[in-house]
């Protein structure tokens, strides 16, 4: 069984959920399961442990999960993008639309610690349509960094966020779905 394949095993799939027609895929199976959240993380480790990155932005809320873990692991600063009003300093924001209205992010101003140009991978749990990953670079770049790569755990790739991602940086999702 290929990584994926077993990934795609430790996450479960409810029918119905938010609303009828949708299959959620519900990670708490993959995190409340020690022995999978390790796999991922030795997984991703292996992927960017000779990358050439300097921080891990995650996106709220599932990003800081995975993105916090693997900065440990890889002695990076972890770098959190939180929804509108979460950040106690001064932030940049961007706001996103939604499929049922829009939505506003934010980052710290000095959330890359003064390091010009600093090489960012972004992180987060399901890529569907860009959006949020999108304003999630804009952020990123107006703190003065770049993203290098953004990360998934899981793609719906019926939705098209990597295209419209991709515009921006290289893109990675483990399951495509």
């Amino acid at each position: 069984m290929t990584f994926s394949e077993q990934l795609e095993k430790d996450i479960r799939v409810i029918p119905d959920f938010p609303k009828p027609g949708i299959l959620f895929r519900d990670i708490t199976t993959l995190l409340n399961d020690a022995q999978a959240f390790a796999r991922l993380l030795d997984y991703l480790e292996s992927c960017y442990k000779n990358s050439d990155i300097d921080f891990i932005a995650g996106i709220e809320s599932r990003g800081f999960i995975f993105g916090a873990a693997l900065a440990s692991r890889l002695c990076l600063g972890f770098v959190p993008i939180r929804k509108a009003g979460k950040l106690p300093c001064a932030t940049f924001k961007e706001s996103y639309e939604l499929e049922y209205g829009s939505a506003t992010i934010e980052i710290h101003k000095d959330a890359f610690r003064g390091q010009k140009d600093a090489k960012v991978l972004l992180i987060d749990d399901l890529l569907a349509t860009g959006g949020t990953a999108t304003a999630a670079c804009k952020l990123v770049k107006n703190a003065g960094a770049k993203v290098v790569e953004a990360c998934f755990i899981i793609e719906l790739t019926e939705l098209g966020g990597a295209s419209k991602l991709r515009a921006l940086c290289d893109v990675y999702s483990i399951l495509k779905l």
